[in-house]
């Protein structure tokens, strides 16, 4: 009997009910193999993980001393800074364990794969997020100083930041339920989107391209470029000494955010596109794509609280202290005295920046 025969067989002897739809269908199924890309992941991932932590733990962990040690936190600039660190922090903390799993295979029990996954998307999500605010937080200061000094309050902050947090809360739910692990012959125990028919992870796949896009990308974009281009016309405006330092600033940070998160957020957009309207395996170019400009968003959000802080002259002074106070041969006194004379003319921009 041959396969057809055998096929025509099963339909008609299994349909118990007497219907007419086949038990069995002859279905082409694509695979689409990317051994080449996998190895490629596994040989450069784990070691970009690995640096990524230690500069965030090393880099995040310098900002949450310094606030401790010199700064209040009662702020309202530094409840946004110190929940920025944290979540920061949560996504560096996941990358060991996205490490391991890229140089071999998931070991790590179905509980933690749900829990990195979760953690990861949240760490990545209020990231942003905590950027967005602050940035907007900046604008109120400068633009709208007056009206900003009476509701730019501790509640104010702490409801801000914990709408923050149910936002990406809620946007990383879905790989709390779609990961799982599961066994491949080729390479053993995996934590990927599994359990569900193909259809239903295509399309959630769809939704986490677009949410990325539209809610975490297009959005804070949008706002960030208005309140710098906001700040910088106000700067101008005035009679500032350090006004040319000030734009010069913002558009160092401009420049770094729109660098590292443009390129990643077009190729999720293209692969978005590719996903809804190719049957075809994905392109292996946009693949690598992918690869390097997800990285490059990684790095930022790793780095970010230094850009945010350490480009500004109050946490430069404070950074200066702590290291005459740990190492008191360095020539400190020279930065001292420059900063005392800079500092003497306060304004509500400097202190931002």
């Amino acid at each position: 009997m041959d396969y057809y025969n055998f096929l025509e067989y099963l339909n008609e002897n299994n349909n118990s009910d007497g219907s007419n739809q086949p038990y069995v269908e002859d279905v082409h199924v694509h695979l689409c193999l990317k051994t080449a890309f996998v190895d490629f992941g596994a040989k450069y991932l784990p070691p970009f993980f690995y640096i990524n932590f230690i500069i965030s733990v090393l880099g995040n962990g310098l900002v949450l001393y310094i606030i401790y040690r010199y700064e209040k936190l009662s702020t309202v600039t530094n409840i946004f800074l110190l929940n920025l660190v944290i979540s920061d922090l949560l996504f560096a903390c996941c990358l060991p364990f996205n490490a391991v799993y890229h140089a071999s295979e998931w070991i790590f029990g179905r509980a933690m794969c749900k829990l990195v996954a979760s953690l990861f998307s949240i760490g990545f999500y209020s990231s942003i997020l905590f950027l967005t605010l602050m940035t907007f937080d900046r604008y109120l200061a400068v633009v709208h100083a007056i009206t900003a000094a009476k509701q730019r309050r501790k509640a104010y902050a702490i409801s801000s930041s914990v709408v923050v947090w149910v936002v990406s809360l809620a946007s990383s739910v879905k790989e709390l339920v779609l990961h799982d692990t599961h066994s491949d012959e080729q390479y053993g125990e995996l934590c990927e989107n599994v359990g569900y028919s193909q259809d239903t992870l295509t399309k959630w796949k769809l939704f986490g391209y677009y949410l990325q896009f539209f809610v975490f990308f297009l959005i804070p974009a949008a706002i960030v470029l208005y309140c710098y281009m906001r700040i910088t016309v106000r700067v101008l405006s005035t009679r500032m000494r350090e006004k040319c330092r000030a734009v010069k600033l913002i558009f160092v940070i401009v420049l770094t955010f729109f660098i590292c998160w443009t390129p990643y957020n077009i190729v999720i957009l293209l692969k978005a596109l590719e996903e809804s309207f190719s049957t075809e395996c994905p392109s292996d170019s946009l693949d690598y794509a992918h690869f390097i400009t997800r990285n490059l968003a990684y790095l930022y959000c790793c780095i970010s609280p230094l850009l945010y802080t350490f480009v500004g002259k109050k946490f430069q002074n404070h950074l200066r202290r702590m290291l005459a106070r740990y190492f008191p041969g360095l020539k400190i006194t020279v930065w001292e005295s420059r900063s005392s004379r800079t500092t003497s003319h306060k304004s509500p921009y400097t202190t931002d920046y």
